[in-house]
């Protein structure tokens, strides 16, 4: 039968550290945002937003000319064609984004 050894508690966990009395040297810490508003000037981007404009100043056009029918077709397609537009831009402009 094998003899069992005992150690004491303080031999198998060393002590706890004692806190140091200096204090720590301040540093500077930058913070920069990755995202400057240049990039917004994507062709492709640039591109969509023109088409968009371009829509809205063709129905303002037609409004004024007194074509409502005209108007009211241009009106629902882009109530469906904008927010797919905005939101297509939106993914392609975060997936091609370099953070």
């Amino acid at each position: 039968m094998r003899k069992t050894q005992r150690f004491p508690f303080r031999k198998i966990f060393s002590p706890s550290p004692k806190p140091s009395f200096t204090r720590p040297r301040p540093f500077r810490a930058y913070s920069f945002v990755p995202f400057s508003p240049l990039a917004l000037l994507d062709p492709t981007i640039l591109t969509i937003e023109g088409i968009v404009l371009g829509i809205a100043i063709i129905e303002r056009v037609l409004e004024g000319w007194g074509v409502i029918d005209l108007v009211d077709q241009f009106a629902k397609v882009t109530r469906f064609i904008l927010p797919v537009t905005f939101y297509s831009a939106l993914i392609y402009f975060f997936a091609t984004f370099m953070f």
